[in-house]
């Protein structure tokens, strides 16, 4: 038993060695392809070595955001004629997110900033000096929600007042007549089938 056990390990090690040995030598390789670029084994800087050489870093400097930006237009009154002459628009300006005010027209929004022109849904700001001038809109309203209403389910009334057994179906062609029942009285009228 020992024998053939050890023939059967002797066997399959020198069958994995075949396969090993034969997939080694009788398969190619893929060739390499042809946009395939060679690496170089010399060692490359990786890294700012300035601070290592003793320069100071370099910080950089945050891009001041754009003045258009910090204001948002929550609404505006356009000019209109009134018996004094014309009435100043009005726009009802946020500014860096803080709760919105109303501006005339002419009014110092800011430091050296000025509501210049208020019309139907925008307004124009800008230096009191005339230079620089930016719009803002008011945001487009979001579409309408559409749909359809779901549909209704009528279900036919049934008379409170009849008897059960006074309903009777309504005989088909394929149906028999059904023979007629005994009258039912219908309240406040009397006994029909007695005599008078």
């Amino acid at each position: 038993m020992i024998a053939r056990l050890s023939a059967l390990v002797i066997w399959a090690l020198v069958a994995a060695a075949t396969v090993f040995w034969g997939m080694r030598l009788l398969v190619r390789a893929d060739p390499v392809p042809a946009n395939a670029v060679v690496v170089s084994e010399a060692p490359q800087v990786r890294g700012d070595l300035s601070r290592l050489l003793g320069a100071e870093p370099v910080t950089a400097v945050a891009a001041a955001p754009q003045m258009s930006s910090r204001f948002r237009l929550l609404g505006v009154m356009a000019a209109k004629p009134s018996l004094q002459g014309m009435t100043p628009g009005v726009a009802l300006i946020s500014i860096d997110g803080k709760p919105a005010r109303a501006f005339t027209s002419g009014a110092r929004v800011e430091d050296q900033l000025v509501l210049q022109n208020v019309s139907l849904r925008s307004a124009s700001i800008g230096s009191a000096q005339g230079g620089g001038t930016f719009v803002l809109e008011i945001p487009a309203l979001p579409a309408p929600a559409t749909g359809a209403l779901p549909k209704v389910v009528i279900e036919p009334a049934v008379p409170l007042n009849v008897p059960a057994m006074a309903q009777r179906p309504v005989p088909t062609s394929d149906m028999p007549a059904a023979p007629p029942g005994p009258r039912v009285p219908r309240p406040g009228m009397g006994n029909p089938n007695s005599s008078r």
